[in-house]
């Protein structure tokens, strides 16, 4: 088995508005593929293995499609939905490239006699149910499909939620200058939370570009990733946020495409299919826990911890989940309940306006707070004066926002 030269050229991914940017490259050979997924060893997968390998568990591929016939990936493909209904078809080269690549990382589990050959993907015992919400950025008819990014993002995660999801992969963003976030895509995603749905998203491809937020990354409860190299170190592409929850290998990743050969690849896109992998080894072992519960698991088990626990190029560290699965086991499972104003943090990180926050929760918001309640035991004291109950004895943590009574 040998290694070609020609996957030293890389297959480029990047997030655009509404959807990822590929770059043909030239193909390597499918012998010596699975020698090279250093991100396996990285991530100790193997060690994962001998707990689960994801049987029993649905990963949601949200992208541009994927190939059911691609040898990596044949009897792992479930019926998804095409929610874009135009663009290039099976066949043509504008087709399913970039969503194959990420669902053959999750659940890739190579070909052949011994299933030596191709790609092997992090969970390769789960299935993947395909969901096409974008367009490869070769097609022809990707300006028409920008319009609908948020009608298609939003109805795809719901219809993921409802048809037997127990992950969903984001590999997809807006990081543009003109992102913002989208209510109908937040409520998707926080529909999907409430039904036990794990959520997980590219963190952005921004780094050398403004490192501007990009969504669906910065919803609440979005699991965010980052990529890093096989040494550890941030890729320089790599969005630094408050959101980014942990990070993945993102650079030399081998993928595979629907054209049967295989490329190397970078992105956070891949890094969080990765994730996504990862988090359906835990979830299969403990299907029990809830998708908060999975997310604390993987942020406390990470490995490679930044200085102070966390950073917003790392999250709190690479993810590991052979150390989720085992600390797994010592967690009483929770139900995921809707998220209360003010009982948790929107964001992973202190957030863009955290110090304005804390100003605000000890000045106005607090002397607003005081002011109310003053004034709601002046109204209790009128009412029983007008009544006739006479003096209205009030305890002495009302009595102290009143005001001093003035004497004449």
């Amino acid at each position: 088995m040998t290694r070609t030269a020609g996957i030293g050229r890389r297959l480029a991914v990047a997030l655009a508005a509404a959807g990822l940017t590929l770059v043909p490259a030239a193909p390597a050979d499918a012998d010596g593929i699975q020698a090279q997924e250093w991100a396996l060893d990285a991530l100790h997968v193997r060690e994962a293995w001998q707990t689960t390998k994801g049987s029993g568990i649905t990963v949601a591929v949200l992208d541009t499609g994927v190939d059911d016939r691609h040898p990596d990936l044949k009897g792992q493909v479930r019926t998804g939905k095409d929610l874009i209904g135009f663009g290039a078809r099976r066949g043509e080269r504008a087709w399913a490239r970039h969503g194959t690549a990420m669902a053959g990382i999750i659940a890739g589990h190579g070909h052949g006699a011994s299933g030596d050959e191709g790609v092997l993907g992090v969970a390769p015992e789960a299935r993947i149910l395909p969901v096409r919400v974008i367009l490869e950025d070769t097609d022809p008819d990707r300006k028409k499909a920008r319009s609908s990014r948020g009608g298609a993002l939003a109805t795809g995660i719901r219809w993921a939620a409802d048809h037997g999801a127990d992950v969903i992969n984001l590999s997809l963003g807006d990081d543009s200058a003109s992102a913002h976030p989208e209510a109908a895509e937040d409520a998707a995603v926080q529909y999907a939370l409430r039904k036990g749905v794990v959520v997980v998203a590219s963190a952005g491809n921004g780094g050398e570009k403004g490192d501007r937020v990009s969504y669906p990354a910065a919803y609440p409860g979005v699991i965010a990733v980052t990529a890093v190299d096989r040494y550890g170190a941030r890729a320089a592409f790599s969005t630094r946020r408050w959101y980014a929850t942990v990070c993945a290998p993102g650079v030399d990743v081998v993928i595979a495409d629907p054209d049967k050969r295989y490329y190397e690849g970078w992105g956070t896109s891949a890094a969080a299919a990765f994730v996504s992998g990862s988090v359906a080894l835990v979830r299969a072992a403990h299907p029990e826990l809830s998708p908060r519960q999975i997310r604390q698991l993987l942020t406390k088990t990470a490995q490679d911890v930044p200085e102070g626990g966390r950073s917003d190029d790392l999250g709190a560290g690479l993810v590991d989940p052979a150390a989720a699965i085992a600390e797994g086991g010592k967690v009483e499972p929770q139900t995921q309940t809707p998220a209360v104003a003010g009982s948790a943090p929107r964001f992973f990180g202190k957030g863009p306006d955290h110090a304005q926050s804390a100003h605000e929760e000890s000045g106005p918001n607090r002397m607003a707070l005081l002011a109310g309640l003053a004034g709601a035991a002046l109204v209790i004291a009128a009412i029983a004066l007008w009544r006739g109950s006479g003096p209205l004895r009030l305890p002495p943590s009302l009595r102290a926002l009143l005001p001093p009574s003035r004497t004449r």
